[in-house]
């Protein structure tokens, strides 16, 4: 069928009902079985109108229809990251300093003594996750003599996924810490000989003794709060995301560290579609929390933009397991379902989907347990959505049980960031099915996946998506063989299909069809054909929600919506901008090769002073140890 022609169109005056904006002359990945290929796609007040070719597209270009020419582009639906820590960090994006995609440790700590120059000295430097030695040439983490150099005054706090952090000198000052702080339950402070904190905090594995350090941190003032959130979402918009489920988190209060994206969804300011979890803080307190939410507020109350999608990711702090492959796994307290029980019982009675923090299979188990228990009483399956996170070690056992109760579960690439642990600890045989991807798709569960961002893994998806159809983490070390890996376009669906579907939101969102949202994303490659190696640095070059332009670049620059400016004018965001963009492997090869280059030198050279300094040689793990890539 013949296309418009490349340079442009006519628009009708006598189209009836004209489109918001058509997006034409592109390949469009519609991911619905029944057309999945197109060429345009036009929406109307919110809503797709016409997808189809270029030249069906046209009795739906009037006047003051938008023409958006994707120039031969890939169009993909807007992704959705079904765990993303989104409202926590839109309140703190700008405070801080973002070390994603940094190729090297040498331009990470330029940064950060840059940014510690302007910083004011009642503030804190921060890098609160989103990266992993593993990414780094020099395969190291800083040291806390680093820390110090880069900046003797001004505190800063490192943190290293959800395993431990680095303080300088300053911010050991600035969180209290003395050599009379005792140790927390489940951490660490590292002491010196002299007995004063050394600047290291380590999960033991819990990762609370983070948290809590971070807690005592600056925060902003609750003005800026939503300008630092409409950054963020941005930020996200810029890869195509376009709705996340958010899983709550410790230290993110109800209802007040809601309110800032509660405002902007009344403003109409939110350009990421949330559907958001209620976590309780407080130990003990827990049922009395679902008790209050639970007769404030019921499951799907919202609208589009922002909605509960039930409790979770914790519903009793002693069912909840933790993350940390650099340590053994925890021992969960003897005893812990008699109020576990009792929280699932009472959401399930009002209604209320659930979401599980879960890695080790052995916390599943006694999880299903529960489960099969409430069955007896009709409660499983039953009309309330819930899901297992994380999941890592799940069995093929578990899995069958999952499937008999009706739960889906949430996966992220936190392996992509941890992955040289768990082999470490676990070996390459478990690594190989940690998650089991595969497995669980065979078996029929929805298996929706997303990143955990921001304090453990990037929130970048085309990171996750990279994982997921090579298993190869941010280092290059190959985790399993094909056997568990899917093919692009089952991550894709993973990536929105999977996600609506755990927020009941299926029939509206997910694909590009005729009175779905209009939600989509011109890709800068695409996705389907580029080189396996080239897919973590896809970024959006249009992002559309609701048939609004939130997100343009390159030659669409100037099309989104203007945002405020951002505050403070030191914000690390405003010098460096958010996660840090490299060229993809197969166009930047020489460029990469100088960055490493040089991180390699700098590598050798701390190594043979460490080896002059203790009189030990260093250990240097052998080639032999992980199959590894070259990205």
């Amino acid at each position: 069928m013949a296309t418009m022609p490349v340079g442009g169109i006519t628009p009708r005056d006598s189209v009836e009902t004209p489109a918001d904006v058509v997006v034409r002359n592109a390949k469009v990945y519609t991911g619905d079985p029944a057309r999945p290929a197109a060429s345009a796609v036009a929406v109307t007040d919110g809503v797709i109108t016409a997808v189809g070719h270029d030249a069906d597209i046209l009795e739906h270009v009037g006047p003051r229809t938008q023409v958006v020419d994707a120039r031969g582009r890939r169009v993909v639906p807007g992704l959705n990251d079904s765990h993303l820590h989104v409202i926590r960090g839109g309140l703190n994006y700008v405070l801080e300093l973002r070390w994603d995609g940094v190729p090297s440790l040498r331009t990470g700590l330029s940064m950060l003594r840059e940014q510690a120059a302007r910083t004011p000295k009642d503030q804190w430097v921060r890098v609160v996750g989103g990266f992993t030695r593993e990414q780094f040439a020099e395969k190291r983490l800083p040291t806390v003599r680093e820390l110090n150099a880069a900046a003797p005054d001004t505190p800063v706090f490192v943190l290293n996924l959800y395993q431990s952090a680095i303080l300088n000198r300053a911010a050991v000052r600035a969180a209290g810490f003395t050599r009379d702080t005792p140790n927390p339950p489940g951490g660490q402070i590292v002491r010196g000989r002299d007995g004063e904190p050394t600047g290291m905090l380590l999960a033991a594995p819990s990762a609370l003794i983070l948290y809590s350090t971070l807690a005592k941190a600056p925060v902003l003032p609750p003005d800026e709060r939503a300008a630092s959130t409409r950054h963020y979402l941005r930020e996200l918009n810029r890869f195509g995301l376009t709705s996340a489920i958010d899983a709550a988190g410790g230290f993110q209060n109800f209802p007040d560290n809601y309110g800032t994206v509660m405002r902007l969804a009344e403003r109409g300011e939110l350009t990421v579609r949330i559907a958001y979890h209620l976590f309780p803080q407080v130990a003990g307190q827990e049922i009395d929390d679902l008790k209050r939410w639970t007769g404030m507020i019921g499951q799907g109350d919202g609208d589009a933009f922002l909605r509960l999608n039930g409790a979770g990711e914790n519903l009793t702090w002693a069912a909840a397991d933790f993350e940390n492959f650099s340590q053994p796994r925890p021992e969960l307290a003897a005893g812990y379902e008699a109020e576990f029980e009792k929280a699932v019982r009472l959401l399930l009675e009002n209604g209320w989907g659930f979401r599980l923090h879960a890695t080790y299979d052995e916390t599943i188990r006694r999880d299903l347990a529960v489960f099969e228990k409430l069955a007896a009483d009709g409660l499983f399956p039953g009309e309330s959505r819930w899901l297992f996170d994380h999941a890592e070690t799940m069995s093929p056992e578990s899995i069958e049980r999952v499937a008999a109760l009706g739960g889906s579960v949430s996966v992220q690439n936190r392996m992509s960031f941890q992955g040289e642990d768990f082999v470490s600890r676990y070996g390459t045989h478990a690594a190989e099915a940690a998650p089991p991807v595969r497995g669980l798709l065979d078996r029929g569960v929805t298996v929706a996946a997303g990143t955990d961002a921001t304090r453990v893994s990037s929130y970048n998806p085309w990171v996750a998506l990279h994982w997921l159809v090579t298993r190869t983490t941010l280092g290059g070390t190959r985790l399993s063989s094909a056997a568990n890996t899917v093919d692009r376009e089952t991550a894709l669906d993973m990536y929105t299909m999977a996600g609506a579907r755990l927020t009941g939101e299926q029939d509206v969102k997910g694909m590009l069809r005729e009175g779905r949202y209009g939600d989509l994303s011109v890709l800068s490659a695409d996705y389907f054909t580029v080189d396996a190696g080239d897919i973590p640095h896809i970024e959006s070059l249009l992002t559309l929600v609701d048939g609004r332009v939130v997100y343009a670049a390159g030659e669409y620059e100037g099309l989104d919506e203007p945002l405020p400016a951002l505050s403070p004018g030191w914000s690390p965001v405003a010098h460096y901008g958010g996660y840090h963009a490299t060229p993809a492997p197969s166009r930047g090869g020489a460029a990469q090769a100088r960055l490493i280059g040089e991180a390699a030198a700098d590598s050798d050279l701390q190594r043979r002073w460490r080896e002059a300094r203790d009189g030990t040689p260093v250990p240097v793990i052998g080639a032999d140890a992980f199959e590894t890539h070259t990205h």
